[in-house]
């Protein structure tokens, strides 16, 4: 069984020995001189150039075009999936034996749910971002894939859902969800402007395409395994449960990543 787990990254950073893993860079289109060692995602058929708006998904957009493999996944150079518990996180990290282990009984593997408790994911997305981004995004989905629609509704009142971007999934799945989720989000791409949004609000692909995984995977039924999602470095919780409370009841939306 042929597993390929992109590790999306944009930085020289140390990266898992385990050959499961395939290190990407993103964006690379954009910095030709920036050689990081890893596989480009500017080879064949590619959007890197787009990594400013699109972040990690450059790396998927080019898997679902150039990779051949039984199973695909993506990660990220800070954020990985795994199934142990321990000090050392590097040793926890899903290992090739535990990936084929899972596929072997699921057709796709995501990472545990990320809990918002008093924010559906429409309102955490309408108190931290600009809504209209969502609104274009239920607009298309209602005129192109209204049998998604329902689905989008469940989703987007829920205040649960599976982030990151993060997946492994049987290649034929990953195709079937690359041409439905790219085919909306260039559409949506065509009614922004780009040229009034800061750096950090651009990338607002990467974050329609976390709310729309469940909706795909929702309205096709798919079932699905979790396990854990392992986060390298320290998380600041006291920090981020600050400001999403201040993004809750004060309207301070996000300005960097949190």
């Amino acid at each position: 069984m042929n597993i390929k787990i992109l590790v999306a990254a944009h930085k020289q950073c140390e990266m898992p020995k385990d050959n499961v893993y395939l290190p990407v860079q993103v964006g690379k289109a954009l910095h030709p001189d920036l050689d990081l060692g890893y596989q480009p995602d500017n080879g064949g058929e590619n959007i890197s150039e787009k990594n400013p708006y699109y972040s990690e998904l450059t790396a998927v957009y080019w898997a679902w075009k150039n990779l051949k493999a039984d199973y695909v996944g993506l990660v990220h150079y800070r954020r990985y999936l795994g199934m142990k518990h321990g000090k050392d996180k590097w040793q926890c990290l899903l290992t090739k034996e535990e990936a084929q282990t899972l596929c072997k009984k699921h057709d796709i593997i995501l990472p545990q749910k990320r809990r918002y408790y008093i924010e559906s994911l429409w309102s955490h997305y309408e108190h931290t971002h600009d809504i209209s981004h969502l609104e274009k995004t239920k607009g298309i989905i209602a005129k192109d894939y209204p049998e998604y629609l329902p689905a989008f509704n469940k989703v987007m009142k829920r205040t649960w859902g599976h982030m990151f971007n993060m997946f492994i999934m049987k290649k034929s799945y990953a195709d079937e969800y690359c041409a439905w989720l790219f085919d909306i989000l260039f559409k949506v791409e065509k009614q922004i402007d780009f040229s009034t949004l800061s750096a950090f609000d651009a990338r607002l692909f990467g974050r329609i395409s976390e709310l729309l995984l469940d909706v795909w995977i929702e309205t096709k039924g798919y079932s699905y395994k979790e396990v854990k999602m392992i986060q390298l470095g320290n998380e600041n919780w006291s920090q981020k449960i600050k400001y999403f409370l201040a993004a809750k009841f004060f309207g301070k939306k996000y300005t960097q990543s949190r």
